[in-house]
């Protein structure tokens, strides 16, 4: 099956800009209730009010200016995700001081009612736009990549052959990796090596795109048991943008198959995790490349996802 199509850029889903300018009003609702109201907050948690109730409506001028930010984020939320960024690693800093605080007596553990209302209900919405942002400003550079035939005839294996020279030659898997330090593309190398000798028996010739340096993969490549099969160092990412292999959303990368496979599975277990090389957001994939064009192409739903490259890709007879 021919899957070459024109690859088009992602929209920001409609909710996150209306999200962002809730997230607006509610901080700069709750900044003016500090300024007008400081020791209120305290009064209702049970605790003694500070004696400098100008401290915390400073606390509520901060909160205010975070409203604003967000309220510029929603304007353009793919090319102002900074803002989103520090909102989101406030939320995540104020938990932590406050179950220190708690931990040793300074605040009652009640008064965190309204740390699960400032902070903890956004870290989901806030991760999921930073990944959207992510996503959508990678698959603008998707559709200004170079067409998939001009970036197959100038990218070279570390042994010297264009991707196109070998696909015209003999039939060229390409198995895109996502990160190396993924418990998954550990997975899928030592598939590949226990798939290999019938892949090449079969006429097909194996490449692992990936995104380190040709000294990265060398040792990776090792490790897994596939030194006899070819590599690209592909740090700019062309190869995957034009294979049209985006940036995974938070369900792809963290779903619960993601999930189940990774700790009930025991995935990790067996083969563990390492340091990131390349955007950790990168979704992986395979594909069998005849004479420049795909034959077949597998394009990961989830990050956990396990291909047979064998059977699903090259079309042999199934391979455990």
């Amino acid at each position: 099956m021919a899957i070459d199509q024109q690859a088009t850029p992602l929209q920001m889903p409609g909710w996150v800009p209306r999200l962002l300018m809730f997230a607006a009003v509610y901080n700069l609702v709750w900044g003016a209730f500090v300024i007008l109201f400081p020791t209120l907050p305290f009064r209702l948690a049970g605790m003694v009010p500070p004696n400098y109730p100008a401290l915390v409506q400073g606390l509520g001028m901060i909160v205010g200016v975070y409203g604003i930010g967000y309220a510029l984020a929603a304007r353009d939320p793919v090319t102002q995700w900074p803002l989103v960024l520090v909102g989101l690693i406030g939320k995540l800093l104020g938990p932590i001081g406050f179950v220190y605080a708690a931990s040793i007596g300074e605040f009652p553990w009640v008064s965190g009612l309204t740390i699960v209302a400032n902070d903890l209900v956004w870290w989901l919405p806030f991760i999921s736009i930073l990944l959207h942002a992510a996503r959508v400003s990678d698959s603008r550079l998707a559709v200004t990549e170079s067409p998939l035939d001009e970036v197959l005839r100038r990218t070279r294996t570390v042994r010297g052959e264009t991707l196109d020279e070998i696909s015209h030659r003999q039939d060229l898997l390409l198995v895109c990796l996502r990160h190396s330090g993924c418990t998954y593309c550990r997975e899928a190398l030592a598939d590949l090596a226990r798939q290999s000798s019938a892949i090449t028996a079969a006429g097909a010739y194996p490449v692992v795109v990936h995104m380190g340096t040709a000294a990265d993969g060398e040792v990776m490549l090792r490790k897994f048991g596939c030194q006899g099969i070819d590599q690209v160092s592909d740090l700019g990412r062309h190869v995957y943008r034009a294979l049209q292999l985006r940036l995974g959303t938070l369900a792809e990368l963290a779903g619960w198959t993601t999930i189940w496979r990774t700790l009930f599975a025991g995935t990790i277990f067996r083969f563990g995790f390492g340091r990131i090389l390349g955007s950790g957001l990168q979704m992986p994939g395979a594909f069998l490349i005849r004479d420049g064009r795909i034959v077949t192409a597998y394009r990961h739903r989830s990050s956990a996802d396990r291909v047979n490259y064998a059977a699903d890709v090259c079309g042999l007879q199934q391979i455990a």
